[in-house]
């Protein structure tokens, strides 16, 4: 036994406090971002910054471009806990926290000033609330866009447009609702299976924001698009609840903190490429459209079934949130 003491000693002065060190804290972030869009950039920066201010104890994977699955797939996936963490629509993430569906109503914001405000100070504390209680914890809100009308053959002008046509829409009742409403036959595809549906010609079009049908491809497949902003869309990042509430209370303000301070950003990159989108639109020889006043009317008229749906199908909780929403518009409005 004697022997074997100095051995013991010797082995014990190699390992140093690093042989001790945790293994590093994986957080993978999925989405269904394309590669080398705003989107991939804003969540570079993000990995940087978190990294950088752990000291190296947090490792961010990012998996974009659908890599993981299409955004309901990763949604649940984060919900699981088989990931830490996910960057989706608010569309998608309404699957699992229903009252997010009001963001999806249609012409409920007439600029992005109204969103934003709507966003950082009437929803982000409810909604971190509602997002606990189905075991996921909200990050912070990230930029997808107004979504647009887009159309392979005839442009879409005005509601009548629509009737027959058969739209790609997003999984999200609130979509469906609409199109219903419209006129027109919604058919819901995953965003991993667009291209090959525009393709074969099983859908007519699809609503999306520019930048993701551009940096998607989408837009090679139609001849038209309708600047018709019918639905303003914002992304997030949100954490598995159990897995983020296991780390160091500093750990957690740091996720919280960096992301926040990245949403302006965000929408600045998105928002200030506007224009140039329109420009690759139109270099594609695809016909851009816009609606007249009396066409947007008739829209927003018809919108209002899908309002009362949303607050049928809901709960309280939502038809709350869309009473606050709208009061806070109408004081922005001034009406």
């Amino acid at each position: 036994m004697n022997r074997l003491i100095p051995a013991l000693v010797s082995t014990l002065a190699l390992l140093t406090p690093t042989a001790f060190a945790s293994a590093p804290i994986t957080l993978t972030i999925a989405s269904v971002a394309p590669k080398d869009s705003p989107w991939e950039a804003l969540l570079a920066k993000f990995k940087e910054a978190v990294e950088k201010k752990s000291n190296g104890e947090i490792k961010v994977k990012l998996m974009v471009g659908g890599v993981l699955g299409d955004e309901n797939e990763t949604v649940t996936k984060a919900a699981r806990g088989q990931i830490q963490a996910v960057g989706a629509s608010t569309g998608a993430f309404a699957s699992k926290v229903p009252e997010l569906n009001l963001v999806e109503l249609p012409f409920l914001f007439r600029t992005v000033e109204e969103a934003d405000t709507i966003l950082d100070e009437v929803l982000t504390e409810p909604m971190e609330a509602l997002f606990k209680k189905r075991g996921l914890v909200f990050g912070f809100w990230n930029e997808n866009g107004y979504r647009m009308f887009a159309s392979r053959e005839k442009p879409i002008l005005k509601m009548a447009d629509l009737a027959g046509m058969k739209m790609r829409t997003q999984e999200n009742p609130v979509h469906i609702a609409m199109y219903k409403a419209f006129g027109a036959s919604a058919s819901p595809i995953p965003v991993t299976e667009v291209s090959q549906a525009l393709a074969t010609g099983n859908v007519d079009g699809f609503d999306q924001a520019l930048l993701f049908m551009i940096a998607a491809g989408w837009h090679k497949a139609v001849k038209h698009v309708t600047l018709s902003e019918h639905i303003y869309q914002p992304a997030a990042i949100v954490f598995h609840r159990p897995w983020f509430e296991k780390l160091k209370p500093e750990y957690q303000k740091l996720l919280l903190e960096e992301g926040r301070a990245l949403q302006k950003k965000g929408r600045k990159a998105v928002r200030g490429i506007q224009g140039e989108l329109k420009d690759i639109l139109s270099y594609e020889k695809i016909s851009i459209h816009e609606l007249s006043p009396a066409a947007r009317k008739e829209f927003e008229n018809a919108s209002q079934a899908v309002y009362l749906t949303f607050r049928k199908q809901f709960g309280p909780e939502a038809a709350r949130l869309l009473d606050l929403t709208q009061a806070t518009l109408k004081k922005i409005r001034k009406e």
